[in-house]
């Protein structure tokens, strides 16, 4: 399975997690954090994030695709990704900008490779030329269960896209999905405990950052 070092010269944060984690809650956090110590952050989303990649976006969320194929929707996302590499990331990280990114590409590992079943090492296989060197120099894995996401998102009484209308057994999937990978890049994915308040929860990210900035 892919994973490398990081060659460029910003800093590339991703966080990562199921539909209801509190992700963008915590990347405002962190970005305001980051810019009151001088940095300049760039904030994106995946998949989208450039005109080609929020044309896709909609495509892939759109509830009248339901009958895409799994092998369709990993090659989607991984096209979305090439193009905000292309246009976005690869320029901002080499000028030196830090990149945060709600959801890269350890999302295709949790939802295509384990939710979907087509397993880790091919997507890893069709990821390798969407991303090229920039792997995320850290990532943040809020961790809550499947379950717990779900009752979240019902909560903020959303209209769930075509990923977010899956059974359960998918989001479940999903989640085990995250936790191998926790598993295999412990040094890169650090587990966020969500079931704290928000400020709380900043307080672990910003330990983790605050290390890393330390060592760079």
């Amino acid at each position: 399975m892919m994973e490398m070092d990081t060659l460029s010269k910003g800093l590339f944060i991703t966080f990562e997690g199921n539909d209801g984690s509190g992700k963008t809650t915590q990347i405002n956090f962190l970005s305001e954090y980051l810019k009151q110590k001088g940095m300049e952050v760039i904030l994106l989303r995946e998949p989208g994030g450039t005109n080609i990649g929020e044309s896709i976006r909609k495509i892939l969320l759109d509830k009248e695709n339901k009958d895409m194929s799994p092998i369709t929707e990993m090659l989607l996302y991984a096209a979305s990704r090439a193009q905000l590499v292309h246009s976005v990331i690869a320029s901002g990280l080499e000028s030196g900008k830090t990149v945060i990114c709600d959801r890269f590409i350890d999302s295709s590992f949790a939802y295509q490779g384990m939710g979907r079943g087509l397993g880790i090492k091919t997507v890893s296989t069709v990821n390798n030329f969407a991303v090229g060197k920039y792997m995320p120099d850290i990532t943040f894995f809020l961790d809550v269960d499947a379950d717990t996401a779900m009752e979240r998102r019902h909560g903020r009484g959303e209209t769930p896209d075509r990923i977010e209308s899956e059974k359960m057994e998918f989001h479940r999937n999903v989640y085990e999905g995250y936790n191998n990978l926790v598993s295999l890049f412990p040094e890169r994915i650090k587990r966020i405990n969500t079931r704290k308040s928000p400020e709380e929860v900043f307080d672990d990210i910003k330990a983790y950052m605050d290390e890393l900035l330390n060592s760079r």
